[in-house]
């Protein structure tokens, strides 16, 4: 809840969520349920924000009766439903529930967007291997609306479909449950006996499993022009200043597009805006072209240029003073920090401290088993996770 308030403060049009399971992000530590489902669609409605809940993993037989009887129950909540098995667009069509074409069904010419909009399907998330030009080619001829994917995590087999984390660990891929063998290193030695017959070598990421994540902040003008309805920002599994930091950039991204002030100056700042966060070595994906070395990453770890440290709790927002106590638990402030409070009702809410109180007395540092307040223009709730956000330098480009 707390990342999907981020995605609305930030400025999203549209979420996607999982409920429970059969979904691409059942590995996530906390999905939404049946249960908060109703409040997650009222904030976005009373936002005016769309809200398409993601059924798109492979269907066996044993999911039958529980992908119809969630369809019954997400119906009167949901704007669409975004189905990658066949199953799943069946079962849209019986309960006249509205349904988009995920990514994992491959849809990468006209022919099959056409034939998808015969189905009945909205909209089609196009595969990921898709250049430019055949983006804008389908959206030109296959009358029907299409959404890409602009930024996030890039899986190396087609579109998803990847077998490696089923037959190392169990856990598949195409049941939203990868454990991403791809990204790690391997030591590779020859069996064979005899002569000759002792080669070893490590296999590192970069060779032949992991792809770059997706940043196209640079060239989304681009993107616009060839006729794409909706832009997709990859966030399974990932944390709410992710969220909030990404959207935010692809927000004022659209907007300058929009208004005629989008420079390269402003896509360069954007970009870094978005190393802020998670993230491995940024590339442009298949938009410019096949796959390549270039398109792959030797770097294993996060990226971001900042972290997050925990400092403690919101004990009190006091509203007419627009003030906020906090208790330091974990890692201490000081004048000039940025901080950023994390809440399932207050999303993510940043603020500098340029100011710090502790009763009469004013404070340069706050140090842990303490209390602190300062100002706080926006509401915060009791309980709210507060982190300090300290600056790292970068280690690739």
């Amino acid at each position: 809840m707390t990342c999907l308030q981020a995605a609305l403060d930030a400025g999203a049009d549209a979420v996607y969520l999982g409920v429970e399971d059969l979904n691409m992000r059942q590995a996530a530590t906390t999905n939404f349920t049946r249960a908060s489902l109703p409040e997650a669609s009222e904030r976005c409605r009373t936002a005016g924000v769309k809200i398409y809940l993601t059924l798109n993993t492979l269907l066996f037989e044993a999911d039958l009766a529980n992908v119809e009887a969630l369809l019954q129950f997400a119906k009167p909540y949901v704007d669409a439903v975004i189905v990658a098995d066949w199953a799943a667009i069946v079962l849209c069509q019986k309960l006249a529930v509205p349904f988009h074409v995920s990514t994992q069904m491959s849809c990468a010419n006209t022919a099959a967007a056409k034939f998808l909009k015969q189905q009945g399907a909205a909209r089609v998330v196009l595969a990921r291997e898709c250049t430019l030009e055949e983006v804008k080619s389908i959206a030109a001829n296959s009358g029907i609306e299409i959404e890409t994917f602009v930024h996030g995590a890039i899986c190396v087999a087609v579109a998803g479909r990847c077998l490696l984390s089923h037959e190392a660990y169990g856990f598949s891929g195409s049941r939203g449950e990868c454990h991403q063998p791809c990204r790690r290193k391997y030591y590779v030695r020859e069996e064979r006996q005899g002569d000759h017959a002792d080669a070893e070598f490590i296999v590192t990421p970069h060779t032949v499993f992991s792809a770059r994540d997706l940043c196209s902040i640079t060239f989304i003008d681009q993107l616009m022009e060839a006729g794409i309805t909706s832009f997709k920002i990859e966030g399974r599994g990932r944390n709410p200043e992710y969220v909030r930091g990404v959207v935010t950039a692809y927000r004022a991204a659209v907007d300058a597009v929009l208004g005629g002030v989008f420079t390269p100056q402003l896509a360069q700042s954007l970009e870094k805006d978005c190393a802020k966060v998670y993230h491995r070595e940024f590339g442009h994906g298949l938009f410019h072209g096949r796959p390549g070395q270039d398109q792959l990453t030797d770097e294993e770890l996060n990226l971001a240029t900042t972290r997050k440290m925990h400092v403690g709790v919101v004990a009190k927002y006091y509203q007419k003073a627009a003030m906020v106590e906090i208790t330091i638990q974990n890692n201490p402030i000081s004048m000039g920090d940025t901080i950023s409070i994390h809440g399932p009702t207050s999303g993510v809410v940043d603020l500098t401290v340029d100011s710090m109180r502790r009763e009469q007395e004013h404070l340069q540092r706050a140090e842990r088993g303490g209390w602190v307040t300062l100002p706080c223009a926006q509401r915060v709730r009791i309980n709210d996770q507060v982190y300090r956000i300290d600056q790292v330098a970068a280690q690739a480009t």
